[in-house]
Formats: C-alpha cells, structure tokens, sequence
C-alpha cells in the first residue's frame, strides 16, 4: 500500500474510536438507576421500520411524559447522555424514547444525510417529519402509563430531527427544545459559511458517516492535518486519488457548488412561518459547527410568535458543551467562574418541560437568556437582540493598525496610501488554529471543540494577516447584537476569501487575583468568512473585477461580550484559514471543486479605511441597563 493510500485509510477508523464508548459497545449499555429498557421495531407509514429503545421508571407513581431524541448516533448509544445532558430531566422522571433514523445502526430504510423536507404535493411522500409524526403517534397509543404528552429536544444533528419535527408536528408533541441545531448547511451551519467551504469538517464528517463496513477504513497519514491537506492540493484530488465517488454527500459537495435548488430544497427556514410547539432554543457563543443555525431558528419562528412560545438560550459553549459538560465553568482556557451547563439544565431546560408537559410552575419564561462573557453573568431580555439601551457604533479601521469608534481622517498620498495590503498565498495559508491540527475525531483528543477560544497570537507577525486595535479602554464597552463587518477590499485576482475576527485583547499586566498567564491573551469573539465571488448572488457566482474596491458585508452573527476597562478590542483580517475552510484559488473557475493545482496563485489584497472606503465594524453597544 503506497503511503498516499495508507494515508487515507484510517478516517472511518478514528471516527469510530472518537465515538462515545456507548456507542462503540458491542452490547447494548443497560438502562440508568430506576428505569427499564424495552426494545421494539415500529413501522413507518410506507412500511419502513425504525428502531426504538424505552426506557421507563420503574417507580412511576402517575403516568409520565415521553422525552423523545431521534438519532444516527444509535438509539443504543442513549445512555450516554444520561450522565450529563439528561441527568436532571432523568431524576425528574419522564419516558425516555431514543430512536435510530431511517437507514441507521439498527433502522430499516437508506441513510439521506440532511433528508430534505419532502413534497407535500405527494401523499405518499416521507422525511424526517413523517417518521417523527409516526413514531409520535404509536408512542402515546403504545407505550404503557405515558400522560399522552411528547417532549422533543436533541443536540446538533438530533436538534434538527426536533426541528423536523415541528414542521408537521403531531397533536401530542407539546414542548420542542432544538439545539445546536443546523438550518442551512451552505449559508451558514456545518458544510459551508457564505458559499466558502468548510473543508476538513465537511471531509471528515462524511467520511466518518457514509464510510460503510465493504469499503476501506480512511485514515491520515500525518498527524498534523494542515499538512495533510496543503498535500491533497485541489479538490478534485479528493475523488480521484481517495474516495473514488463513494461518498454521496462529498458527490453532493462537487455537485452543487452553488446555492442551487439542492441546497435550497434542503433547507427547512421556508417552512417555520408559525409556532405551533412552544420552542426552546438553544446555541453556544463558541459553537464550532452550528452556530448560524439556532439563531436563525428563533429568529424565522420569532416573526409569528403571537402567543410567546418562542424562547432563546446561548451560553459560553462549544458545539453541545450544555450537554456534554457536568458543570460548564470553564471553556478551553478560560474560567467563567460559574457551572454554566449545570445551570442552563437545572434552571431553563428542566422547568422548561416540567410546565408544558407535567403542568408544573408558573411558566414565567424570559424572552431571551444570555450568558455575558467578559462579565460572566446571566442577563434576561424582554427581546433579543435588545431593542433598549443600545446604540450603534462604528469601528473604523485606523492608520498604522490602529482601530477606534471615530471615523479616521481623508488619507493624503503624502504620508498615506488610504489602504495596508497582502499578499495571499495558497501555497502558504493562514492556519485557522494553532498548529498541529489533529483529525477532527482524533480519539486522544483533537482541540477541535475549543478551537475558537484558542489565544489568536499564533498569527501574530503573519505578513498576510492585518490587525486593527483599539488603544486600552477607559470604560466597559459591552456588545449586545448583531456584528456586521463592512470591509472595502480590492484583489489583484478574480476571486477572494475574506476572514474578519472580532478578538478581545487582555492587559499585558493582568490585575490582582486574575491569572498572570493571561497577559496579552487573545480571544476571539466573533468570526466569519465570506467568499468574494457570491457578492452578487449565492446562486450565480461571479468573478471578480481585478483592483476594483468593493464592499463586502460579512455577517459575524449576534454576541453579548463586554470588553472590560484595560482590554482592547481588535479586528484582524486575513484571506486564507485552513484547513476548517478551502483555499480559493484567487483566479475565477466556474466551481473551486473542479480546479485544478495549476488555477492556485497569489494574489495582492488591499483593505481600505479612508474617505469613502473606510472600512469598519457595524454593532449595537449598550448604554443603559437593558435586563429585566
């Protein structure tokens, strides 16, 4: 076996290894203290049928609840959660119901990764709706001394069945609580953010899930994958030299390499125009998978909300760290000081479901409830974001890496050029974390779920990466909205990736009782990419204009963050951020997964900050109390 085949024979492998032990187990786990598991096949309105596990108090005083998860994690594996994630709701006794997905572990049917929503046109139709809607309904008539109500809720790929569930929700599906859900896997969530794709993730995950038992296993042969992947050169490397075609949702990804009807067609936005099911949702400000889609989610739903069902919780979390985590105080490096996934469930998630399924509290739900990195407190909101208290700042980008909230003077061709500039390199990308890069299931731990708390000074000196700062501030400046970057930027190729990092800059001298380590510290606050060529349209791509200043609004999502006295506030930008996101080849081709090595070349970048092309940062700022 050549090394480039051994190479990539290892993924599915370290994939498995990754995977939580009760799910690896050859042996279904056993049920958790006081409750029995029972086992059955049920079967779907076109005969399919679906494996579920039950697993029922046995001390049950009154009929209880059905607490339902739907999976391609196995149904099996559902015990796992109940060391963190479900611990309470456990000790508060409900049904629990795990159900494996069409074409998973022990379900009938074919796996469809991200299932679309189906034709309504079509009564013979099904999708995840269906089988939610289905299995819902054998439940209540089925399962012994259930009250006849339903609770969904699940976390990143289980969020989105929940979310599929509220589509067409079944009569006695009664409280939803998607989590970390994805809405829109090319805008914003998982695969692609602003048409730019999301490469070692996007790879990774499909090998990991569509990798079957006839195939060989995938594994890398470096450690450090930003090797790895500089190595692959092209996309259209992937199929010819690895997978062959045999991964569907990779063909997908060189299929569609636009926002086409099969990216639209996926998406279930268009369909959450009401609020049947009162809605819990729930992201984390440091997601690294799907942060994009449970704020989209509340916001879509948040249109209809008449009757005040619609709810909103982020916390300072990685991708499911409420779940995963038994306290949550500390994320990465940084210490919050309080067990903030302790809290959320203990506190939200639990009386959440106790009302609207056991009747039990007053049922007095905040708008929104937010955890205040900077601050580290907890803050209740009548809306979010908050529509008092708030005014709207201008960062501007400043002469000699400077960054403040006035807008800088005209540039004169004397003493300034109006623009900093660099150049982009494919053959030398900016890496997106500190090197070496693990696989993203790498079994002795990857850093992947703490990447974007990582301390940004790896970059620090990079010709290729330009940093804006704020001198120190004499006051809190505490963020509580939506960040918006307007960048003025000119290439010298006909295409262009933008990265904008919003990061909180600590004192050298940290004060008394704080970690003397953290001088200097950089952490990243907001972020996002956008690909230069869907300026126009995510549906049609277009080229470039070669030096001709454009603006580019890059969206970097919704924060509350207060930056303290002391602290600076800095915006760095940079073109390139891989592995996590593809090299542009910086030369228009109708589709990057069709370039070719030879497409790759560097390019000149100039952001600008003067007159009428000064770029900056766009964000609500509060300036009175705004809690209720």
């Amino acid at each position: 076996m050549t090394a480039a085949a051994r190479g990539v024979a290892r993924l599915a492998l370290v994939a498995s290894l990754a995977a939580p032990a009760a799910v690896r187990a050859q042996q279904p786990p056993g049920p958790p203290a006081g409750y029995v598991r029972q086992d059955s096949m049920i079967a779907m309105r076109d005969g399919v049928r679906l494996h579920i596990v039950i697993y029922a108090p046995s001390d049950a005083q009154a009929p209880l609840p059905i607490m339902f998860l739907r999976t391609p994690y196995s149904a099996d594996g559902g015990t796992r959660w109940f060391a963190n994630y479900l611990r309470e709701l456990a000790d508060d006794r409900y049904i629990f119901v795990f159900e494996d997905i069409r074409g998973r572990y022990k379900s009938e049917g074919q796996f469809v990764m991200m299932r679309a929503p189906r034709d309504r046109k079509d009564p013979g139709a099904i999708d995840e709706s269906t089988d939610a809607y289905d299995t819902i309904d054998w439940l209540v008539k089925h399962v012994p001394n259930n009250n006849g109500r339903v609770g969904m809720l699940g976390i990143s790929y289980d969020g989105w069945t929940t979310v599929m569930a509220m589509l067409d929700p079944h009569p006695a599906l009664k409280a939803v609580s998607p989590q970390a859900s994805p809405i829109d896997m090319f805008l914003g969530d998982d695969f692609h953010h602003n048409g730019a794709f999301r490469l070692s993730y996007g790879f990774e995950y499909a090998v990991r899930m569509e990798t079957n038992k006839q195939q060989k296993p995938f594994e890398f042969d470096r450690y450090d994958t930003y090797d790895w992947y500089l190595r692959l050169g092209a996309l259209s490397n992937v199929n010819r030299t690895y997978l062959h075609g045999t991964i569907p949702t990779w063909n997908d990804f060189v299929a569609h390499p636009n926002y086409d009807a099969f990216w639209q067609r996926q998406t279930a936005l268009p369909y959450l125009d009401h609020v049947n099911v009162p809605t819990l949702n729930v992201a984390g400000w440091w997601d690294q998978e799907d942060f994009y889609g449970p704020i989209t989610i509340y916001e879509a739903l948040e249109k209809y909300d008449t009757a005040h069902k619609n709810f909103l919780v982020v916390g300072p979390w990685y991708h499911g760290g409420w779940g995963f985590e038994r306290e949550g105080a500390k994320l990465g490096d940084i210490d919050f000081g309080v067990p903030t996934a302790a809290e959320f469930r203990k506190d939200i998630m639990v009386p959440f479901f106790a009302y609207y399924l056991k009747d039990r509290g007053p049922g007095h739900f905040p708008e929104a409830v937010t955890f205040e990195a900077g601050s580290n407190t907890w803050r209740h909101f009548d809306s979010w974001p908050p529509r008092a208290g708030v005014t709207q700042e201008r960062l501007y980008f400043q002469p000699g890496g400077g960054a403040a909230f006035e807008r800088p003077a005209a540039a004169t061709a004397a003493h300034d050029s109006g623009f900093d500039s660099y150049v982009s390199d494919p053959r030398h990308p900016v890496p997106y974390r500190r090197r070496p890069i693990p696989p993203t299931y790498y079994p002795g731990g990857s850093g992947w779920p703490t990447w974007l708390v990582q301390d940004q000074r790896f970059v620090d000196g990079r010709p290729d990466v330009l940093t804006y700062e704020t001198a120190p501030l004499d006051h809190d400046v505490t963020l509580a909205g939506a960040i918006t970057a307007h960048l003025f930027a000119a290439t010298t190729g006909s295409d262009a990736d933008w990265v904008v990092k919003l990061i909180d800059v600590y004192p050298d001298t940290m004060p008394t009782g704080q970690p003397a380590s953290f001088g200097g510290y950089e952490l990243m606050v907001a972020n996002d990419v956008f690909r230069g060529r869907f300026r126009q349209s995510f549906t049609t791509p277009h080229p470039i204009t070669p030096n001709q200043v454009e603006e580019y609004r890059i969206d970097l999502h919704t924060q509350d963050y207060r930056f303290r006295t002391g602290h600076r506030i800095m915006v760095q930008v940079q073109s390139t951020w891989f592995p996590i996101i593809d090299r542009n080849p910086q030369t228009f081709v109708p589709s990057i997964f069709a370039a070719t090595d030879a497409d790759f070349r560097s390019a000149r970048q100039r952001i600008y900050r003067s007159g009428p092309y000064a770029s900056y940062l766009d964000f609500p700022v509060e300036t009175g109390p705004t809690t209720q």
